[in-house]
């Protein structure tokens, strides 16, 4: 990549299965650096899904060291998007706790039945806060560490989000910002702020109030480098560490989802689907999440817990090479021949399903094939974002575009089944790394506010996102008007499958 003489920012993108590193030249508008390390995940029968603090720290050293020191020498600012809804339980002395229970983490329903009993259900719940208390959600992972780790939780001293820490990490300071706050299940969307209710909900003896650390304003810088990892990093000790956000908070900056009508749908290891609101956005049947996003706005989202997760299993039961995966989705028409996949592998979350199972419905002894099974599951990947986006359409929100991000959305075919079930138009933007993009851009913005320099967001967004010319996909009528059928079919299976793994 080209080397430039312009001030650098940094986006750092922590995520499920490893951490990258994308640097930016605004003057430039070019990527100067990317770097990225793999991540292990310690995964149990009981549904835990979990990682050590420090693989983060050591996977960061390993991608700064892969980048020009001639590069870093001009970083000035740097964001870090982080994983949503993982616990980090610290100590009085910075020193992490226990492993990170991570947002796929399912081994908490008993301690989300607890605290939604004690605020007097889901309903109240989500009256009082703006959103259910879901095994994904922080709130559970706590209320665990006290029931299963008793130790630690009484050495417990800050409650943080996997980006949290490593903004802790690299200034010493802790804090908070409401996008990425918004995810925790103690947070009041609504007011953003946090939920005193929730909060004494999950522990009635402890403030825990007084374990959660500040919130941010979106354009706040949290602090400089500390000396000592500026050193390690090989960064100029005056670099300014943005307040940074959540993963998905970051794609929407990264992909400029930041006005109405732009939705940003991400298809990785889970699958999510959302949009800027300028007001809260609150779903009463939990279709979507009421979250905040991380420019001041609101970010209602549907997640869903399998989708590239998902068809990498397909992949390695069907025995294909990813070179295969394009050709074999291509080879089956639209509805798969009529099977019906609800690849709740990891258990669900969008529905809310955190006991279930793969299941296929609709098997022949003539539409089998691989390439059927195959789309199935591609095709439900969709289906269960489609859920959340009618949901959101109810509510008052407008989609006139969709930018797709993340693995499958490499693959052509895949983005015409996003085109056709969802009825809107598919574009790719030209960074691919949005998590990452969106944290440059967010460390780009807190620097010029912090040099006097009031940028709008959305005028950022438009200087510095743009779209392939060539990766685009339109909706086709006659096929959208059988999917409308095929999504039918779905939304009857998973009832099916709810009631079976309850």
């Amino acid at each position: 990549m080209a080397k430039l003489g312009g001030p650098v920012v940094v986006g750092v993108d922590l995520g499920t299965q490893g951490l990258k590193v994308l640097a930016y030249s605004p003057s430039e508008r070019v990527v100067v650096a990317v770097a990225q390390a793999p991540l292990d995940l310690d995964a149990r029968a009981d549904g835990s899904r979990e990682q050590d603090a420090a693989w983060w720290v050591a996977a960061l050293q390993t991608c700064m060291q892969q980048v020009d020191p001639a590069v870093r020498a001009r970083v000035v600012a740097l964001g870090v998007s982080g994983q949503q809804h993982g616990f980090v339980p610290v100590g009085g002395s910075g020193e992490v706790l226990a492993p990170v229970k991570l947002w796929n983490d399912t081994s908490t329903q008993d301690e989300c039945a607890a605290i939604e009993a004690a605020l007097g259900g889901t309903e109240q719940a989500v009256a009082i806060a703006g959103n259910p208390i879901l095994p994904g959600y922080t709130a559970s992972k706590v209320l665990w560490l006290q029931r299963h780790k008793p130790q630690a939780y009484a050495r417990l001293r800050h409650i943080l989000l996997p980006h949290d820490y490593l903004n802790f990490y690299l200034t010493g300071a802790y804090g908070a910002e409401c996008g990425d706050a918004s995810g925790t299940g103690f947070f009041d969307v609504r007011k953003r702020r946090w939920s005193d209710a929730v909060l004494r909900a999950m522990d009635p003896e402890r403030d825990l109030r007084l374990l959660l650390p500040p919130l941010l304003a979106p354009t706040q810088v949290v602090g400089t480098l500390l000396p000592s990892v500026a050193a390690l990093l090989g960064l100029p000790s005056s670099v300014q560490v943005a307040v940074g956000g959540g993963d998905n908070m970051m794609g929407a900056i990264g992909t400029g989802a930041v006005v109405p009508g732009v939705l940003t749908l991400s298809l990785g290891t889970s699958g999510t689907l959302y949009a800027y609101s300028a007001e809260p956005a609150v779903s009463r049947q939990q279709e979507f999440a009421a979250f905040c996003d991380s420019t001041g706005g609101y970010l209602p989202l549907v997640c869903t817990m399998n989708c590239t997760a998902s068809t990498e299993i397909m992949r390695s039961m069907l025995q294909l090479q990813l070179s295969e995966f394009e050709q074999l989705l291509a080879s089956a028409a639209p509805g798969a021949g009529g099977i019906s996949a609800v690849p709740f592998f990891n258990g669900e979350r969008t529905p809310d399903c955190p006991s279930g199972k793969g299941c296929f419905f609709g098997l022949t002894a003539t539409n089998s094939g691989a390439g059927n099974l195959l789309r199935a599951v591609v095709e439900a990947t969709i289906f269960g974002l489609r859920t959340g986006l009618a949901a959101m359409q109810d509510a008052g929100l407008t989609a006139t575009a969709v930018r797709v991000i993340g693995g499958g959305s490499h693959s052509t075919e895949w983005r015409q089944i996003v085109a056709d079930v969802l009825r809107v138009e598919v574009a790719v933007p030209e960074q691919s790394e949005s998590a990452a993009f969106g944290a440059a851009l967010q460390a780009l913005w807190c620097h010029q506010h912090s040099q006097g320099e009031a940028v709008a967001i959305s005028r950022l967004v438009t200087d510095h996102v743009a779209c392939a010319a060539t990766k685009g996909a339109r909706p086709r009528p006659s096929v959208a008007a059988a999917y409308d059928l095929f999504f039918a079919d779905y939304l009857k299976h998973t009832r099916i499958v709810q009631a079976l793994y309850q």
